[in-house]
């Protein structure tokens, strides 16, 4: 079910009237069965799949927690990485690997009988498979105790506002808050309900209105110049943010309504100075999770046989690596993912002649000034790697990047020229989607600056009842009339993952 569904807008208002009339101790039987409800609306049949996956984790917990020598714990853990991760390859990652190595024996002119295999890919399984395997990991480190309810497991497993696309939640964080589910708050479910109004905002009345350029451009992008394909992964930068950020704001606020609170997913990333920092605010719960169970591990393997600082810069390239192949099973993800791996490897190795530089230039004495480029260089990296992470081809990838940079010269110099820009554009075409999503990226830009800068600024806007009350009514008027009845609105761009 997704969230911009009617399906969802009658089920949520349903939950909600009916958790907080049913006695306390029946919630949580309450939410597991809306959850299973929620994934079910998808396809029935691959709830067996997310059950499975729970009741492998909680017995795997139980025996690792139980288990007294250290090699034993080990064991158990590893069969549970074994049985999930090798779940996720067959539905995932099985055509990718098997396309691959039939290029390689057709390239040395052997034969490859294999074929692939006709699958759908499960909604949201990266997303609980990884939500999983972290609690087990986590009771074997001795991080966490062993959860002996089933059903509290359960609901962990599968708490329909987190579960196709997160965030990736901790059991320590969300297992307790499942245990002691409080009863109405006014404020809490509110505040809830005013995040997922911004948050079905940005996905209906931004992403999807930029929806419309970015397909037309990224699916043929032959038929475009230097211009149009700079605008479309500009535009695809927004449209991703929109998207997935809306999605983790509606997440979150429809969880905070029922008495929980899930973890930031997003803050301000586009405002972020450095690759570093742009991954401690993009999909947070990913990242954290990636240095926590990826990178940290590498860096403390004995079985690399590198010197300490060398070893931490192969462990940063490897982990963008696995985030690349998490986020798809295309060449193009592992390619964006060992862009921003290497981005990083750069930047550590050439931290001392950066800070030589702004200091001699005299950078250090415009902080503001120095912060601002750094953001927009850093933006324009994150584009960069944009590319291939939207294009359908490494090839496509590759014309884009080379158009783009070879064309910039003639861009600039024809970016006064109306008619080019129009037709670059396709503006004709979608006049309506084109303002409303410049108009849609200015007010992203506007809101996440008074996050980041003046957040203060926002609670007086709130605490005067006129202005909370018209901003409520005008982001409602945009979502219903420029939103949900839209011609053109699409799924949640990470459900593919």
């Amino acid at each position: 079910m997704a969230f911009n569904s009617f399906h969802f807008a009658a089920f949520f208002p349903i939950v909600l009237i009916l958790y907080f009339s049913v006695p306390r101790t029946l919630r949580p039987g309450l939410l597991f069965i809306a959850s299973c409800y929620f994934y079910m609306a998808w396809r029935p049949e691959y709830i067996v799949l997310l059950l499975g996956a729970t009741l492998v984790c909680f017995y795997g917990g139980l025996k690792v927690a139980e288990a007294e020598q250290e090699s034993a714990k080990r064991r158990y853990t590893t069969i549970c990485l074994l049985l999930l991760l090798g779940v996720l390859f067959v539905f995932k990652y099985f055509n990718f690997a098997n396309d691959s190595v039939r290029e390689v024996v057709s390239w040395t002119g052997g034969s490859y009988p294999i074929g692939a295999i006709d699958l759908i890919l499960p909604i949201g399984i990266s997303f609980y498979t990884f939500q999983l395997l972290s609690y087990v990991i986590d009771v074997q480190r001795g991080a966490t105790g062993p959860e002996r309810s089933l059903g509290t497991f359960a609901l962990y497993g599968s708490f329909f506002p987190q579960l196709v696309a997160g965030p990736i939640e901790r059991a320590n964080n969300l297992m307790p808050q499942l245990k002691e589910l409080p009863g109405f708050d006014y404020d809490r479910v509110v505040s809830g309900l005013r995040l997922m109004l911004w948050g079905f905002f940005k996905k209906t009345v931004v992403a999807d209105r930029l929806a419309p350029f970015v397909q037309d451009i990224y699916s043929s992008p032959g038929e475009y110049e230097a211009l149009g394909l700079a605008v479309g992964t500009f535009f695809f930068a927004f449209q991703v943010y929109c998207d997935f950020s809306g999605y983790s704001d509606i997440a979150i606020g429809a969880a905070r309504t029922l008495g929980v609170d899930l973890m930031t997913n997003f803050r301000q990333p586009y405002f972020a100075t450095s690759i570093s920092e742009f991954w401690k605010r993009w999909h947070i719960s990913l990242s954290t999770w990636l240095t926590d169970y990826v990178y940290t591990p590498l860096t403390r393997t004995r079985y690399i046989k590198l010197g300490w600082y060398n070893k931490f810069l192969l462990a940063l390239l490897l982990t963008f690596l696995v985030s690349g192949v998490w986020h798809g099973a295309a060449w193009t993800y592992v390619i964006w993912g060992g862009l921003h791996g290497t981005y990083l490897v750069c930047s550590m190795l050439s931290q001392k002649l950066r800070r030589r530089i702004v200091k001699n230039v005299g950078l250090a004495k415009a902080p503001r000034f120095h912060a601002a480029l750094q953001a927009t260089f850093t933006f324009l990296l994150v584009c960069i790697s944009y590319i291939f992470f939207r294009a359908e081809s490494v090839a496509d990838a590759f014309y884009i990047l080379t158009t783009i940079v070879a064309g910039t010269p003639a861009m600039l110099a024809s970016i006064t020229d109306a008619s080019y820009v129009s037709s670059q554009l396709n503006v004709r075409a979608h006049l309506p989607e084109f303002v409303l999503g410049v108009l849609g990226i200015l007010t992203v830009i506007t809101y996440d600056a008074i996050q980041r800068f003046k957040p203060e600024f926002g609670t007086q806007i709130l605490a005067v009842p006129t202005l909370r009350w018209s901003t409520y009514a005008a982001t409602t008027f945009a979502i219903v009339v420029l939103g949900a009845f839209y011609e053109n609105a699409s799924q949640f761009i990470y459900f593919q993952f």
